[in-house]
Order: structure tokens, then C-alpha cells, then sequence
């Protein structure tokens, strides 16, 4: 068919341009979805005069979830608008010329780049998908996604506030949390396969289109980012206020007294609480009955690796990347804990 057509083209004396197999569009997570899921958590809240509602259990849940949404909200809406900003309003070759051409320099180069965003990792998951759609390595971009909730100045001076007198604390968890997120950018380079990633780039726009209003980009990027991983958000908060709820707190003493299975435990907890960056080192300190180790290790996976940032890289990359990343990373960031902590504190 594809000859006969060339032919009559030839033939009639009109050029045939070649046309290019249909693309399958991969559609993202439909919005309506995720509006539902956070009416409903919106719905629960409000719901207080129902009988079944005013348990001291489901009460305690729902402030739990509330009080995680409602922290992390304002860091997701300031991570979709720069990166909404960087894909309308940023031309795609800063990136390639400000990184190192090789991808293993441009790793540590994106890890200590993400001081400069003073948010958490909700914000840090939409920005660095954007920088991938812009060309920026993945390698560098998951690099980034991990320093940045972590090294920023904000949690950096949180944390000297909630242990005063202790700079050991704060210049741990900094050495720690970057050499967390080099790793595992090398990592990247060395076992990461493209097919993991979710293919996402057909999904919008990807950077300024000469001719189009670069406003309006940055609206349907804005639009389109916090829509869909804001129902993740959702969801994170509500499996993290189930666990806050669900386990006594007697547990806590029971790992308290051995130095490996603490650390261990914190770093779990960290995972299950999803406490946001800015706010996890007051939390930390009031776990006075553990080790300052593993109080480290609770500081540098939970920015890292929680049930919402989980959730929140599932639905921007795929499920296939967000359960290989997120295992690796926690590995990796006990054993930074560890180290670093058995060394400076």
C-alpha cells in the first residue's frame, strides 16, 4: 500500500511527504481522580458530627491527615509553579550548559544545585521531572530530587534550631544526605534503564513554542503538575496518618535500646510519617530515648523516602521507578547515616 501510494504521488507529479505512524498518547492520571480523592479527605474533615466520626481514634487520624496535607501543600504548589516557570519561561539549553557535559560530574554538581530550593520534597519531585523534559540527564535530575528537600538553608537552620549547641548534628546530616544523593545518581548511571521511567514526555508541552504565549504554558504546566500530584498527596497523608494512628506508641521503647535496631526502626518511621523536611528535625529531637545516630537516619531518609514522595514519584514516573528508587535510596541513606553518624557524632 505504502508503494502504490509513493507511485500515484510520483505519477501526478506532487511530492509525498512521509506520514508518521500513529503515537498511542499515554494519558496521566486523570484529574477528575484526583480532585475526587482530595473532596473525600476534604469531605472526612468537615464530616465531624457523624457519630462514628468523633472517636478519639478517627479524630486523631483525621488531624494527623490534615495537618500533613495541609503542611506539604504549600512547598507542592511552590515546586508546580517553578516548574512550570523552568518549562515556559527557561530556554532548554541553560540546563546542558550550566551541568557538566559528563554525567557522572554533573551528579554531585545537581546534588549541592539543590540547596537553592527552599521547599520539600513534594516541591522537589515536579521540578526535577520538568528538568528531565528539558534535557537535563535523569541521572543529575533524581540527584537533585534527593539533596534538594534536604541540604536546602531552611532545613539546614531548622535543624541547628532544634539541636542547639549541636553544629555536629546539622554538618552530619548535610554530608550524609549529599553523599545519599550522589549515590545514588551514580547509581543511576550505572544499573538505570530508560524503560522504567513512565514515558511522560508526550504528556504536555515541553518548553516554549515560538508564536505561543509563554503565560498560558505556564499555566497548563502549573495546572497540569498540581492536579496530578496532588491526589498523591492525598494519599501519601492518609497511609502515613493510618500508621500514626494504628501503632501504639509502646513500640517505640522496644527498639529504643538496641544501637542497630534503632536505627533501623527510625529510618522505617521516617518512611511511614512522611513528616516534611522543614519540620522533621523538632520531631527527631523530641525522640530523645534514641541514639543520635539513628535520629540522623530518621533526617536523611525521610526527606528522601516517605509514603507521599512514594506516591508522589509513582505518579510522575511510574510504579516500576518509584519502588527500585525509593528501596535503593533507603539503603543507601541508612548506610550514609551510619557511617557518617558513627564518625561526627
Amino acid at each position: 500500500m505504502e508503494k502504490t501510494d509513493e507511485l500515484v504521488g510520483v505519477a501526478e507529479g506532487v511530492p509525498v511527504a512521509p506520514v508518521d505512524p500513529p503515537v498511542r498518547r499515554v494519558r496521566p492520571w486523570p484529574h477528575g481522580a484526583a480532585l475526587a480523592i482530595a473532596a473525600g479527605a476534604v469531605a472526612v474533615q468537615l464530616l465531624a458530627g457523624t457519630e462514628w466520626l468523633d472517636q478519639p481514634a478517627v479524630q486523631a487520624w483525621r488531624t494527623v491527615c490534615l495537618a500533613i496535607t495541609v503542611q506539604a501543600l504549600p512547598f507542592l504548589l511552590l515546586g508546580t509553579a517553578l516548574s512550570g516557570a523552568i518549562n515556559a519561561f527557561v530556554p532548554a539549553e541553560l540546563f546542558t550548559k550550566v551541568l557538566p557535559k559528563r554525567p557522572a560530574l554533573a551528579v554531585p554538581v545537581a546534588g549541592v544545585a539543590g540547596a537553592v530550593l527552599p521547599g520539600c520534597e513534594c516541591a522537589s519531585v515536579p521540578v526535577a521531572n520538568s528538568l528531565i523534559r528539558r534535557g537535563v540527564t535523569p541521572a543529575a535530575a533524581f540527584a537533585f530530587l534527593l539533596s534538594a528537600p534536604a541540604v536546602n538553608p531552611v532545613v539546614l537552620t531548622a535543624t541547628a534550631v532544634a539541636f542547639p549547641g549541636n553544629p555536629a548534628m546539622v554538618a552530619a546530616r548535610l554530608f550524609a544526605s549529599l553523599a545519599t544523593a550522589a549515590v545514588m545518581g551514580w547509581l543511576w548511571l550505572w544499573l538505570g534503564q530508560e524503560k522504567w521511567l513512565r514515558p511522560v514526555l508526550r504528556q504536555r508541552h515541553t518548553g516554549h513554542r515560538r508564536g505561543g504565549s509563554r503565560w498560558n504554558e505556564f499555566r497548563l504546566g502549573f495546572q497540569h503538575d498540581f492536579l496530578h500530584a496532588g491526589g498523591f498527596l492525598v494519599l501519601g497523608a492518609m497511609a502515613a496518618a493510618t500508621f500514626n494512628v494504628a501503632v501504639p506508641r509502646a513500640v517505640l521503647d522496644t527498639f529504643s535500646g538496641s544501637p542497630w535496631l534503632s536505627v533501623l526502626f527510625l529510618a522505617g518511621l521516617a518512611v511511614l510519617l512522611a513528616v516534611c523536611s522543614e519540620a522533621d528535625a523538632f520531631v527527631a529531637a523530641s525522640l530523645a530515648g534514641f541514639s543520635p545516630t539513628a535520629r540522623l537516619a530518621f533526617m536523611v531518609v525521610g526527606p528522601m523516602v516517605d509514603l507521599k514522595l512514594i506516591a508522589l514519584q509513582a505518579g510522575t514516573f511510574g510504579r516500576a521507578f518509584a519502588w527500585r528508587f525509593s528501596t535503593a535510596t533507603t539503603a543507601v541513606a541508612v548506610a550514609a547515616s551510619a557511617l557518617i553518624g558513627g564518625a561526627l557524632l
